[in-house]
């Protein structure tokens, strides 16, 4: 094939601060042609940095979807709530597609999603980064290789990081389940994809429990007011100050970047005097959970035990997988795996150091891979194709499904035949 041609919807944050560096440090593995985005600066900063002509240049993805199909595959960075649409118009139209994770916050809508690449022959990939990452396929490798042996168990623990929490989930855009999607998904369904995809069997059964703990109005410190601008009294001790917080350099500090364009000094001061990024995190419309854990059983008898928690010092994923035949203690902010084998009590420390690019080398990586599948059409069985990452998508709707009535325990086949017979009384294909 040759060198595809790929459109972006979505010039968000990923699709200029993640995707377009890729593109523009790699022109000969695909060629940028189009772009769809509301937003009229970063609208025109990604048609700017590709030099594309007006003709190509999109205010909405459907303006992009109403001509005939003119490249490859698109590129789908939209909110959350806003991948269902577009993505099954592309997929109906002939593109292939690279879609941002979550799939949807609808268990049907993912299923339907899959369905209907099966259904067209595309190729539709989830942008499940972390598969990517060097840490998480060595540790795949390894267990790949039995040594150690079978695994019995798992203890996973993400850091979300206090800082990164506030401003993603109690002041950002995904603050409210409503506008975006729950935690488990909007955050951990890259966790779920991990778990799922090192124990290498079918999720049965889940449990889970989790709250919106802290962040709440009657937690506010006293003197508290309704924005960190408006004379706070408790805003020089308290630790998500924004003003602060915003006005680090943004080498120091990337969240600081993202709350406008073009992130100036000045402009970020402005937007924290009047937006979202400004307001007191116990007194914004936040519901979505601060710490959550969930408990899976598989059918090859392995038992996981997940933990989510937005109150730690850093952002950090660490794993203990224990086999058979031995033990693996992983840190990935540390890039290191602690191997110990029991058969002669052998210990290797392995280092994983990450590539260039965001999500320690997964944004690259993903769409590496996408491309690669592009040229050589491999249009199913992808690393994160949608048919493996519904899997691990059922088993967070699962797990909130469980959170929600108290812990109770969820069957998945149960869950899946029950939202199957749904679909196939309302089709909508």
């Amino acid at each position: 094939m040759k060198k595809p041609s790929l459109a972006v919807i979505g010039a968000g944050a990923r699709g200029l601060l993640s995707y377009a560096p890729y593109f523009s440090r790699f022109p000969d593995e695909a060629e940028i042609v189009a772009v769809a985005e509301p937003n009229e600066q970063r609208r025109m900063d990604f048609a700017q940095r590709f030099d594309l002509p007006d003709e190509r240049v999109y205010a909405s993805w459907e303006e992009l979807l109403a001509q005939p199909r003119f490249c490859d595959a698109l590129l789908i960075c939209t909110q959350d709530q806003m991948h269902f649409a577009p993505t099954m118009a592309a997929l109906q139209q002939g593109y292939h597609v690279l879609l941002e994770k979550p799939m949807s916050n609808s268990p049907s809508e993912c299923i339907e999603m899959t369905e209907m690449a099966q259904h067209t022959g595309r190729l539709l990939t989830i942008c499940h980064v972390s598969r990517y990452i060097p840490f998480w396929r060595q540790l795949k490798t390894i267990l790949s290789e039995g040594k150690i042996g079978d695994v019995v168990s798992i203890q996973h623990n993400e850091n979300v990081g206090y800082q990164h929490y506030a401003h993603s989930f109690v002041r950002g855009n995904w603050r409210n389940a409503s506008l975006s999607s729950p935690m488990i998904l909007a955050k951990s369904c890259h966790d779920m994809d991990l778990i799922r995809w090192l124990v290498d069997s079918e999720c049965t059964r889940v449990s889970s429990f989790g709250s919106l703990s802290h962040f709440r109005p009657e937690n506010a410190p006293e003197g508290a007011a309704d924005r960190c601008t408006d004379g706070c009294a408790a805003e020089a001790a308290c630790p998500y100050s924004a003003l602060r917080f915003y006005s680090q350099d943004l080498e120091t500090n990337p969240y600081a970047a993202l709350i406008t364009d073009p992130p100036t000094l000045e402009n970020r001061m402005n937007a924290i005097a009047s937006g979202p990024y400004g307001k007191c995190v116990y007194r914004t419309d936040n519901d979505v959970v601060d710490h959550q854990v969930v408990n899976m059983e598989f059918e090859n008898g392995a038992t996981v035990m997940f933990s989510m928690c937005g109150f730690t010092r850093d952002t950090n994923r660490t794993v203990q997988i224990m086999g058979t035949k031995g033990e693996i203690r992983g840190d990935l902010l540390k890039e290191e795996i602690d191997l110990f084998e029991f058969a002669g009590a052998k210990r290797t420390l392995i280092r994983t150091p990450s590539e260039d690019g965001g999500h320690h080398g997964g944004d690259a990586g993903v769409l590496r891979q996408f491309i690669a599948d592009l040229r050589e059409a491999r249009f199913s069985g992808s690393l994160t194709s949608a048919e493996a990452s519904l899997e691990s998508h059922l088993m967070a709707f699962a797990a909130e499904a469980s959170r929600v009535r108290q812990g109770e325990v969820v069957e998945l086949r149960s869950f899946r035949h029950a939202l199957s017979a749904d679909l196939y009384e309302h089709p909508r294909l």
